[in-house]
């Protein structure tokens, strides 16, 4: 039987606020004076967060939700690095083994860190690591699984962006997200749809990577060919069918930039506002930059900046990475 994922209330939300008080940071708002004429663009820096990523917020929530003796076993996740970063550096704190399952194109840079964190990690391939990622907990795997997308908690954690993006600009009218599996997106959107349900939620995809694009088309999720190229966390083969209710409930507007454009915003970000963001991280950027979309006043969530230095040169060279 499906588990269909509904979003949080605000009372899991503000439970996960406080669970994450000196875990997370409250990231900062940063005007952008890069906004197209008749847009006022600001960006939401999770990059800046202990991981470098928005995901310390969904793991974090996730673990500390969980009955503290089933931990004794240790934790893992299936995530192409920011996951499993989030599950490496709450397993560290709370004394507990971790797991990362990750695909065989995990970036290095994310690999480094969960080595340094002390995390046991597991390549599979690509093919692989998609149908665990559908699956869900793998049964050969000893520990508590940790879903950063479809865990009720992760959710809330990751609504907690969207509660504070409010609280620092009541006036938006716009929420520019990064679509991976969508649960970073829903979880903004539950805060939003609760506390202001004028402001516009908005998922941006890549061209040659648009598993949500294609649903919506179809109506339904469908298996998609994705390249997302040097870009990871985003762009699966299709929408997770858990999640597919929600998100077609929660999202106002999608929109998609290519490889070239994301490329372009990460050199702009780094150049002009000394940002370093990774792929998935600027796609958000990307779109409130070039991308057509109804709302005047936008905040672009950059949800991560764990980039490898070598793309991150050819980049600031001026060069696409394949």
């Amino acid at each position: 039987m499906l588990n269909v994922v509904t979003p949080p209330g605000m009372g899991l939300i503000e439970a996960a606020r406080h669970r994450l008080n000196g875990l997370s940071i409250n990231s900062p708002l940063l005007a952008c004076a890069l906004a197209p004429p008749g847009k006022t663009l600001r960006l939401k820096l999770e990059n800046l967060q202990p991981i470098g990523s928005f995901k310390i917020r969904p793991i974090a929530n996730a673990v500390l939700a969980k009955n503290a003796a089933s931990l004794k076993s240790g934790i893992y996740t299936t995530s192409s690095g920011n996951s499993a970063l989030g599950v490496a550096w709450m397993a560290r704190r709370l004394g507990i083994a971790s797991t990362a399952v990750v695909p065989a194109n995990a970036p290095q840079a994310k690999l480094e860190k969960l080595r340094r964190l002390g995390t046991r990690i597991e390549t599979r391939s690509n093919e692989a690591w998609w149908r665990a990622i559908q699956t869900g907990a793998l049964e050969e795997q000893e520990g508590v699984y940790i879903d950063a997308v479809r865990d009720p908690a992760s959710l809330a954690g990751d609504a907690t962006i969207g509660v504070e993006i409010l609280e620092q600009w009541p006036d938006v009218e716009g929420i520019l997200v990064p679509f991976g599996g969508g649960g970073l997106v829903c979880g903004i959107a539950s805060a939003v749809r609760a506390l202001k349900p004028d402001v516009k939620i908005i998922a941006c995809e890549l061209t040659s990577a648009r598993p949500l694009s294609c649903a919506l088309a179809a109506g339904t999720p469908v298996e998609t060919s994705h390249e997302p190229g040097f870009v990871s966390g985003v762009g699966f083969g299709s929408v997770l069918p858990e999640m597919w209710p929600l998100a077609r409930a929660m999202i106002d507007e999608v929109v998609t930039v290519s490889l070239a454009q994301v490329a372009a915003a990460i050199k702009l970000l780094a150049e002009n506002n000394r940002i370093v963001a990774e792929g998935a991280g600027a796609i958000s950027a990307a779109a409130a930059l070039w991308a057509q979309y109804t709302p005047a006043k936008v905040c672009a969530v950059i949800s991560g900046g764990n980039i490898d230095a070598d793309i991150l040169a050819a980049i600031l060279r001026g060069e696409v990475p394949v």
